[in-house]
């Protein structure tokens, strides 16, 4: 069974990872474009997406030679769309209480691409109270500590006792997670499609996508070991390919990934020759542009999806 999942994801992610590389451009910035972004979901997001993605095939090291050179090459791309990490500082500048620079750079940052002015700058707002206490969701308040553990910017060192305790040497990561969904240790069948999203989240940003499966809780791992099999088993069945791909990088966020190959390979089986991943059960249709904004997301979350099932089963982590 490893070796059929491991075969089904990395046909996935490999050719997830060419559609992004050959539609890169769908996702530049449009000319003219400045810190001042009207709709940043729209217009700037799709670069954090797929540096994400690109930044996880580097991370995990499982991927061929082309991969790699595929995911250094949007990395490269994405950063010079950013200015070199000038657009990030100025949106910055512009907006302190904005997570965005930060999150949007923890994935290049994660990879060696560093600007000295916006490192600066990050330094002075993770410090401050005023943005640690900016009312979010729960989990986006993980995604800001993952973003800034990534990048160099938390109050404490990993190994530090701060994560477990909640003490002041760090990030409460305790705190912060129990204050999700996700860490009530809900009932599994009051779920909707929403909160299985800020589910998958918290999840991702407690392990650093898949980094750390041993941060996750005890008392997490078990709940999502009984129910995550029967959320993927509901979404597959009404076609949220989407949700389906982000529940298996769950799984694979877990110490013991459950590693389910009929899954895989009917995931595999949906996602389109040219590596496009459709987004639900609905007909793929519209010009390129228009198919590159609809499935885009799910296309960055088959090759994020694809890569750690290809490194957990390979026993790299």
């Amino acid at each position: 069974m490893a070796i059929s999942v491991t075969q089904h994801a990395h046909l996935l992610a490999s050719r997830a990872l060419g559609w992004l590389h050959t539609h890169r451009d769908r996702g530049a910035l449009p000319p003219g474009c400045t810190a001042e972004l009207a709709e940043p979901d729209t217009v700037y997001k799709p670069l954090g997406e797929t540096g994400l993605a690109a930044s996880l095939v580097l991370r995990e090291a499982v991927a061929g030679s082309t991969e790699l050179r595929l995911a250094r090459e949007l990395l490269d791309f994405g950063w010079k769309q950013l200015g070199g990490g000038s657009m990030l500082h100025e949106r910055l500048l512009r907006y302190p209480m904005m997570s965005d620079p930060l999150e949007t750079y923890a994935h290049y940052a994660r990879c060696g691409y560093r600007h000295e002015p916006l490192e600066l700058l990050l330094r002075h707002t993770t410090s401050l109270r005023s943005t640690r206490a900016a009312e979010v969701l729960p989990n986006r308040r993980l995604a800001v500590a993952n973003a800034a553990r990534i990048s160099g910017f938390d109050r404490g060192d990993d190994g530090d006792e701060g994560h477990r305790t909640g003490g002041t040497g760090g990030t409460d990561w305790a705190g912060l997670t129990a204050a999700t969904w996700l860490g009530a240790l809900p009932e599994p069948w009051l779920i909707d499609w929403l909160t299985a999203y800020s589910m998958t989240h918290t999840v991702f940003h407690i392990t650093d996508w898949g980094r750390l499966p041993e941060r996750l809780p005890d008392d997490i791992v078990r709940h999502l070991g009984r129910w995550l099999p029967v959320w993927i088993d509901i979404w597959a069945e009404i076609g949220e390919w989407d949700l389906v791909a982000e529940l298996l990088i769950v799984d694979n966020c877990l110490p013991e990934p459950l590693g389910d190959a009929a899954v895989w390979e009917r995931l595999a089986g949906i996602q389109h020759e040219d590596g496009l991943m459709p987004r639900d059960g609905h007909p793929v249709t519209g010009d390129d542009q228009e198919r590159f904004a609809a499935h885009h997301h799910s296309t960055v979350v088959a090759a994020v999806a694809g890569t750690l099932a290809v490194s957990r089963t390979l026993g790299t982590r």
